[in-house]
């Protein structure tokens, strides 16, 4: 009795304790999981300077150092002019005549002057409550900074210690794992595959695809380039969607202004973003990893639904990793996710 009573005891305790970690935990989940993806990314940079001065501290904090660098800085310089550019977007939106050039390409819609209207009204209201929202992000943004720069250090301290101790940490988890030694080795080798093929091959190369059409957008001077280039970066990252959204409509645009010089630049220097993957992707990311672009799309769709922005990435690590068991589970050799 005594002995039933100590073991109902410590599970009692230990799943109370798990509860209250999380619950403290909760408010913080999201910057730790995005130190962790900064830690993997980072890894091979941290272990080349590792090699050079032979101090983790000091090789954790220089990539931390260089991370608030491109974070911080950017993001203070950046957010003024996005609020200027939303706010020039939302003035030509509204000014705007959106039902001529649509009614040229479908008259079919527009057989009754009512019709006409109510079409007129919702394409309205969806450009409105789309600026709307950039811009209430924007505001929040800066409202909620001080709370923002919280979670900031939460992410680069945790970076740090991921950083200098990811040996103890990988050593750790793999003692927490209810799998054989064989089966976690596969395990980790098959997880560090994914991780590599989905924010090397997909986050990585889609923002390089959308700073390149960026490069584009300031170099012929396109209006509201800044909000642009972070819609293409964005655009980028998604698979099957690409880069093509943004550049198309602003070579449409350049040469219904005259502007021909600028619409062939953009047309090259878009081509060149739409086809970086095709050439990037196979030299950074293994074929034996690769992955379907459908269950990326379909994952990181869900990820941004429940995580947040950062479901882009949480959601095709969860589900891919998912995978991995279950292929491992079954009894093959690696995953088939392509």
């Amino acid at each position: 009795m005594d002995e039933n009573f100590r073991k109902i005891a410590t599970v009692v305790i230990v799943a109370s304790l798990v509860v209250l970690t999380f619950l403290i935990l909760k408010p913080i989940i999201i910057p730790i999981v995005m130190a962790l993806v900064l830690a993997f990314v980072f890894s091979p940079i941290y272990e080349a300077i590792y090699r050079k001065t032979k101090n983790k501290d000091v090789s954790a904090i220089i990539i931390v150092a260089f991370l608030i660098v491109i974070i911080i800085l950017p993001l203070w310089f950046a957010t003024p002019f996005l609020l200027i550019q939303v706010t020039d977007i939302f003035q030509a939106a509204s000014n705007a005549d959106i039902i001529t050039p649509i009614k040229s390409v479908f008259p079919q819609l527009f057989v009754s002057e009512s019709i006409s209207k109510e079409i007129d009204y919702a394409l309205y209201s969806f450009i409105t409550k789309t600026v709307n929202y950039f811009s209430d992000s924007l505001t929040s943004f800066i409202i909620n900074f001080p709370i923002i720069l919280l979670k900031l250090t939460v992410v680069f301290f945790t970076l740090f210690f991921v950083l200098k101790d990811k040996d103890k940490l990988k050593e750790y988890i793999g003692s927490l794992l209810p799998f054989s030694k064989d089966v976690e080795k596969k395990l980790f080798a098959h997880t560090s595959g994914i991780t590599s093929a989905i924010l090397y091959g997909h986050l990585v190369v889609g923002i390089l695809q959308g700073l390149i059409v960026g490069i584009g957008l300031f170099l012929f001077q396109v209006p509201n380039a800044l909000l642009f280039t972070i819609i293409s970066i964005f655009a980028g990252i998604l698979p099957v969607v690409g880069v093509l959204i943004v550049w198309a409509p602003v070579v449409i645009y350049l040469f219904a202004t005259g502007h021909l010089f600028s619409a062939w630049g953009m047309i090259f220097l878009g081509i060149i973003a739409s086809n970086v993957d095709n050439i990037l992707r196979p030299l950074i990311v293994s074929r034996k990893v690769d992955i379907s672009p459908s269950l990326v799309l379909i994952s990181m769709i869900g990820g941004l639904f429940f995580f947040g922005i950062l479901g882009l990435i949480i959601g095709p690590l969860v589900v891919s990793y998912l995978l991995i068991i279950l292929e491992l589970y079954r009894g093959h050799v690696g995953p088939s996710l392509s």
